[in-house]
């Protein structure tokens, strides 16, 4: 009998979960399959969760960390994963087309079809949305630590990260050569096309074409920010003047100081070089 794990995150998003729980109960009550249920309890609780389950599949039930808890765990496993998107950003599940709408997307966990996606590997751990240095990491590092979730505090705390923003200088490295050096407000490199809530950083990315888009963001004035988000949420970065995109397999980016960075929206600081990679068809999920 087929066997499916939810790993539910209980503080994911801004609301709770018992919607979501008796959905899930719901489904479970009216098919041949066999389901269960785990809560996870700190962080890195849904990585050790999905790394000891004997399901056939296993479900991140949350938000951006909690599918980067579980995705890690599976990456390179004969396990697929599925998501039903419970946060503030959901950046992979909208990539993937996963309905935010609770039973469509645990419909999709049981009646969607597998395709297998890749994943990336920042500073060698792996990520599967985006990962970034400067006004980025920055902005992940205040939204992780402030104390409400959402659209709307993600804006207020890009707003304050900018206020005191310094860009730095970076040389781009892509394939073993030298592709772009100069001041840049920001850089992305992405797996997959948005960090989150449809804002496409990397509008066109592909998570199965075995490529990064490497995204450089030039400094721009405080006018300027408008124009750019609207940009973002619009799906035409490509044209706009003020960022350079490109592709490769293996980037490294070099800086003059240790600063953070972030992979999925979680920050740490890493050094003078930041070494990213994309690792081909690693990852069997469930998408409609």
């Amino acid at each position: 009998m087929k066997k499916i794990c939810f790993i539910v995150n209980p503080i994911a998003g801004t609301h709770g979960k018992e919607r979501v729980l008796d959905i899930i109960r719901q489904h479970a009550s009216s098919s041949d399959v066999q389901v269960e249920i785990k809560q996870t309890e700190y962080a890195g609780h849904a990585t050790e969760i999905a790394t000891r389950s004997d399901a056939d599949v296993v479900v991140a039930v949350g938000g951006d960390g909690t599918v980067n808890e579980v995705a890690r765990a599976l990456v390179g496993s004969t396990k697929t994963m599925a998501i039903v998107p419970c946060g503030s950003g959901n950046g992979l599940a909208l990539h993937l087309g996963i309905s935010l709408n609770h039973r469509k997307a645990v419909d999709t966990v049981f009646y969607g079809h597998v395709i297998t996606v890749d994943s990336a590997l920042c500073e060698n751990k792996p990520f599967f949305c985006t990962c970034g240095m400067g006004l980025d990491a920055d902005v992940s590092f205040r939204f992780a630590n402030a104390s409400h979730r959402g659209l709307f505090t993600y804006v207020v705390e890009a707003f304050k990260a900018w206020r005191g923003f310094v860009p730095e200088h970076y040389v781009v490295e892509a394939d073993g050569k030298i592709c772009w050096e100069g001041q840049a407000a920001m850089i992305s490199v992405c797996n997959a096309n948005q960090w989150g809530n449809n804002a496409r950083i990397a509008d066109g990315a592909s998570i199965t074409d075995g490529w990064l888009d490497v995204v450089v963001v030039h400094p721009f004035r405080l006018w300027q920010a408008p124009r750019l988000v609207w940009t973002l949420f619009a799906g035409g970065v490509r044209k706009c003047k003020k960022v350079t995109i490109f592709m490769a397999k293996q980037v490294t980016v070099r800086r003059t100081h240790p600063a953070p960075i972030h992979r999925d929206g979680d920050s740490f600081t890493a050094g003078e070089n930041v070494y990213v990679e994309i690792v081909p068809q690693q990852l069997k999920m469930i998408v409609d």
